[in-house]
């Protein structure tokens, strides 16, 4: 007898996993499209948009994937020592190595600006912050993306 309701399980796991992903790369978007535009007034209000929408709807998807991966994987008695599960945690220690410095930047860009007058000129910290914001999103969208590959074709499943 299953643990869950294996259908209630699978809705829960891609919908947290679109909230994941669609966050992640909305908030990017905008983000990049204020910080091409250089315009001070409109990093502070995109800066302060997607902090709030990483508490509000990534962080929640990000602790539910798991633990929903987790029920699914005992109610098909899927094997936790398989080689596809193994990839998918490497994968998924991939994304949260590189997601949760990604939060902080984003915090902290906000805070770079906050204060600053709507003309005024980005601090160089902010650009500082900005490089490694963007250089960390990469590595999260290719495990994210190569993880929805490995959630449908699950190869090596043993």
């Amino acid at each position: 007898m299953p643990i869950f309701d294996y259908q209630l399980l699978k809705v829960i796991h891609i919908l947290s996993s679109t909230f994941l992903w669609g966050t992640g790369v909305g908030t990017a978007f905008f983000m990049f499209m204020a910080h091409v535009s250089q315009d001070t007034a409109t990093i502070q209000r995109t800066t302060k948009h997607v902090v709030m929408a990483d508490w509000l709807f990534t962080t929640p998807a990000f602790i539910i994937q798991p633990i929903s991966g987790y029920f699914l994987m005992k109610t098909l008695n899927y094997s936790f020592e398989s080689q596809w599960f193994l990839v998918v945690a490497g994968l998924y220690g991939i994304m949260a190595i590189a997601w949760f410095p990604v939060v902080y930047l984003q915090e902290q860009m906000r805070r770079s600006t906050q204060h600053l007058d709507a003309n005024a000129a980005l601090p160089e910290r902010y650009h500082f912050l900005f490089v490694r914001w963007i250089s960390l999103g990469f590595p999260a969208a290719i495990a994210v993306i190569s993880l929805f590959v490995l959630m449908v074709y699950k190869p090596w499943l043993i």
